[in-house]
C-alpha cells in the first residue's frame, strides 16, 4: 500500500511539475493561439493555429513596421500580470476565457507617427506604404491625421475592409502587445 501511495505522489509531483512548465514557457516564452475571424486575410486565415514570441511582451520590446502581433483589445483599461495568466490556453481552458479580446494585427504605426488614410492607401509620415498583403485596396478614407501617441502602436488587419483595429479601438499601449507571430 506504501508503495502505490508512492508513486502515486510521484505521478501527482510530475504533473504538478509539468504543467508549471508549460505555464511559464506559455506566459513568458511562446505560446500557441488561434487565428478567430477573417481580418488578416489573405496572410491568415480563420482558425488558422500560430505560434507567438512572448520574449517582447516579457521584456517590453518594441514590435517592428510590420509585424504580425496579438494585442489585448481592451486598451481603455491597464493590464496585469493576472491578465497574462488567464490568457493562457492552460487557464483559459478551465476558465472560459474570452478569444473576442485578443486581436491578430500587423504594426502600422509607431510613436510619434503620423497616419493618413487617402486614395484607398495608408500614409505613414507623408509616404504611402507599400503593402503587398493586401488582397485589395483600402475603402476607408478620414480628412483626420493620427498622431501615435508615445508608448502606443497603431494596428490595422490585412483584410482592411472587414477588420476591427486602431482605426476603431484606438492605438494599443505597448504592454497590450502580447506577443509577435513567429
Amino acid at each position: 500500500m506504501k508503495k502505490i501511495g508512492t508513486e502515486i505522489r510521484s505521478w501527482v509531483t510530475s504533473i504538478v511539475i509539468a504543467f508549471g512548465c508549460a505555464l511559464l514557457i506559455g506566459v513568458f516564452v511562446i505560446q500557441p493561439t488561434k487565428v478567430s475571424g477573417h481580418s488578416m486575410d489573405p496572410t491568415l486565415h480563420d482558425t488558422q493555429r500560430i505560434f507567438i514570441s512572448k520574449l517582447s511582451h516579457t521584456f517590453r520590446y518594441e514590435p517592428k513596421y510590420g509585424d504580425i502581433v496579438i494585442v489585448d483589445s481592451r486598451v481603455d483599461r491597464a493590464r496585469s500580470f493576472l491578465d497574462d495568466l488567464e490568457e493562457h490556453p492552460l487557464i483559459s481552458l478551465f476558465k472560459g476565457g474570452d478569444d473576442r479580446i485578443v486581436y491578430v494585427k500587423r504594426v502600422i504605426g509607431k510613436p510619434g507617427d503620423v497616419l493618413e488614410f487617402k486614395n484607398h492607401k495608408v500614409y505613414r509620415n507623408g509616404e504611402a506604404l507599400d503593402e503587398p498583403y493586401l488582397n485589395e485596396p483600402m475603402n476607408y478614407t478620414s480628412p483626420d491625421k493620427v498622431t501615435v501617441p508615445a508608448g502606443h502602436f497603431f494596428v490595422m488587419g490585412d483584410n482592411r475592409n472587414n477588420s476591427k483595429d486602431s482605426r476603431n479601438i484606438g492605438t494599443v499601449p505597448l504592454d497590450h502587445i502580447l506577443g509577435i507571430k513567429m
